[in-house]
């Protein structure tokens, strides 16, 4: 309803312009001349003239356009409009034959473009003015001064957003542009003042409180050095995504960029590019097809859901133990894809009665494999918690989708998995043989994707540290000297996805992690990101390292014994030869030590992972 008013008002606003043009075109041409003849061809004329007007102006999508976010094209249009629709009028009443002074024709089109400009750009013209101030003194004290890095389309963009949007509270100082060329130049009256080298001393002689860094198509490790410098400011920072997720993005642009604007993140420190998916392959690969996840729930789960949903499969099953992490998975999937080719099961892959139902029922095609216990220091005290779950879990995935006849099963393991020294990656190194092992002896393809840590998952580094610091501090670090790899979790999956187009069965893949970081200067990172000083605001403290934790994780058994595929992001290990009937033997006596001491299980563990290393104390405890 108010909709359709505020269209009727526009519309009868027009009018009286249109008409309003015309006589004034009269007026300021005769003057007080003006007789009564003249005014009869204008009453003759006008509702002809006033309805094919409006008709064009609506042609020309002037009753479309959101006029608070008008640019040049909207100008452009306007413009088009008036032209086309005067010269179309001046046609008309020259075949009608009216009398019609040529000089009414230019003075109205003028009036036109003068009238109809004023009411579609009034609210950014009484913006520019700062007459917005008259109204709301107290915004003008709490505007932040901005400094934008990026003197591109992107940069241009935001500035005129903030002009444009007071009630964002932003007044853009100046530009930062390691284009030469530009320095010196203006950009709607904004000078950019200099390159990457002058940020720190322009912040603080300019008195900037926020840096905006807008190069979405800008190289990740340029951005990081960029974000580097930044950080020495102390300025609130931000970011614009970059250029591969805008396009993502559906709507006008200029709105888009306004509201993708974040706060800069760790992932933006790492530096790594972007990963290019093989799109056509995966589509190939996952559309039309039934595919189960299991642990759907957790980081890596969702994200597959996420991805998979994407490129329409038949119907995706997500199994997890955790109703309210399957709840959330649910909820997000139903706001974006209305097809309902999702559902979802709770249960747990230790059931093998309701993975056998699941099976069954819906005779999955593909399996990504993602429920696992991960904690190592927990694993550590529960040993068997983790042997029930990640290898026994994983043996009844494995045998169900033997007897269902699944095309292809993907079991996600971790780096945790090479020369291990915990009970986890241990059991993931199993999950890996198994994988291996059942994969001679099926038409299943069975093949394993090994990674690093994703950033941000559950129970990860980074949400701890984000708490810790929350709290004011201490942010604990285990070792100075310790170091992971990390890689985002969209980028893990996206490559997940990928190997599993590319999997003929056997494989164990490798993911491309880039350069591992110290865990220590990711610490000290966030706590600058947050605002705060390391050792001065928020104490940082090593506790040593935990049950079963390494200074390093290794992605390779044995050491470069690897190739490259297709994808120079993704490797694949050489395979080693694993019997299927030692293996499961050994699997089977395993089982009956779970209710005993956790070193007899240990040994059990070492018995079938020979390389796994590990220390008993004498009370039988992992030490």
């Amino acid at each position: 309803m108010h909709k359709k008013f505020n269209i009727i008002l526009v519309l009868l606003i027009d009018m009286i312009l249109i008409n309003g043009s015309i006589m004034m075109a009269y007026y300021l041409r005769f003057g007080t001349k003006l007789t009564f003849d003249y005014f009869k061809v204008f009453l003759h004329m006008s509702l002809f003239i006033t309805a094919g007007k409006i008709m064009l102006y609506y042609y020309f999508g002037l009753y479309k356009s959101i006029w608070k976010y008008a640019g040049i094209d909207e100008l452009m249009n306007l413009f088009m409009a008036v032209s086309i629709s005067n010269g179309f009028i001046i046609i008309v009443i020259y075949l009608a034959q009216l009398k019609v002074p040529r000089s009414i024709y230019v003075i109205t089109f003028f009036i036109d473009i003068f009238l109809f400009g004023i009411s579609r750009f009034n609210t950014k013209i009484f913006q520019r003015i700062n007459l917005y101030y008259i109204i709301r003194p107290s915004l003008k004290s709490i505007r932040k001064r901005a400094m934008i890095i990026g003197a591109g389309e992107a940069g241009n963009i935001l500035l005129q957003q903030f002009k444009n949007n007071q009630d964002l509270g932003i007044k853009t100082v100046c530009f930062i542009d390691d284009d030469l060329m530009k320095k010196g130049r203006k950009i709607a009256g904004v000078p950019v003042i200099g390159t990457r080298k002058d940020i720190v001393s322009y912040a603080e002689n300019m008195k900037i409180d926020e840096i905006i860094i807008a190069i979405p198509s800008g190289k990740n490790s340029e951005i990081s050095k960029i974000i580097d410098i930044c950080r020495e400011t102390k300025c609130n920072l931000k970011i614009l995504p970059n250029i591969h997720e805008l396009r993502e993005c559906k709507g006008d642009m200029r709105q888009i960029l306004i509201e993708r604007i974040r706060r800069v993140e760790v992932s933006d420190l790492l530096g790594r590019e972007n990963i290019q998916m093989d799109r056509e392959k995966v589509l190939a690969h996952i559309k039309d097809k039934i595919i189960l996840v299991t642990g759907g729930g957790g980081s890596i789960g969702s994200e597959l859901c996420r991805q998979i949903i994407k490129y329409n499969p038949k119907k995706l099953i997500i199994l997890d133990i955790n109703e309210n992490n399957l709840y959330d998975v649910e909820y997000e999937l139903s706001s974006y894809n209305n097809k309902m080719n999702y559902e979802c099961i709770v249960g747990s892959v230790r059931d093998n009665k309701k993975l056998e139902y699941v099976f069954n029922k819906y005779k999955p095609q593909i399996v990504f494999h993602a429920a696992a216990h991960k904690h190592v220091p927990l694993m550590e005290i529960a040993p068997e918690e983790a042997i029930k779950n990640n290898v026994f879990g994983t043996l009844n995935l494995v045998k169900n989708s033997d007897k269902y006849k699944v095309e292809k099963f993907i079991l996600i393991s971790s780096d945790k998995a090479v020369n291990p020294t915990n009970v986890m990656g241990t059991s993931k190194r199993i999950c890996e043989m198994i994988v291996q092992a059942y994969n001679n002896e099926s038409n299943t393809d069975y093949v394993a994707v090994r990674f690093g840590n994703v950033l941000c998952s559950r129970g990860s580094v980074i949400p701890l540290f984000k708490r810790q610091i929350e709290k004011g501090g201490p942010v604990t670090v285990t070792h100075p000297d310790i170091i992971r790899y990390f890689m985002t979790i969209p980028e893990a999956v996206g490559l997940v996805m990928e190997c599993a187009s590319l999997a003929q069965g056997g494989e164990i893949f490798i993911l491309d992690m880039g350069q591992p970081v110290k865990i220590d200067d990711l610490a000290r990172n966030l706590i600058t990101l947050s605002g705060f000083e390391p050792d001065k605001d928020i104490k940082i403290v090593y506790t040593g390292l935990r049950p079963g934790e390494k200074l390093f994780e290794e992605l390779l058994i044995n050491g470069n014994d690897s190739y490259k595929t297709e994808n120079d992001k993704i490797y694949i290990e050489k395979p080693s030869f694993i019997n299927y009937d030692t293996l499961k033997l050994k699997i089977s006596k395993l089982k009956y030590v779970l209710d005993k001491d956790k070193n007899e299980i240990k040994s059990m563990l070492k018995n079938i992972v020979p390389e796994y290393n590990f220390q008993c104390d004498k009370k039988g405890e992992s030490a």
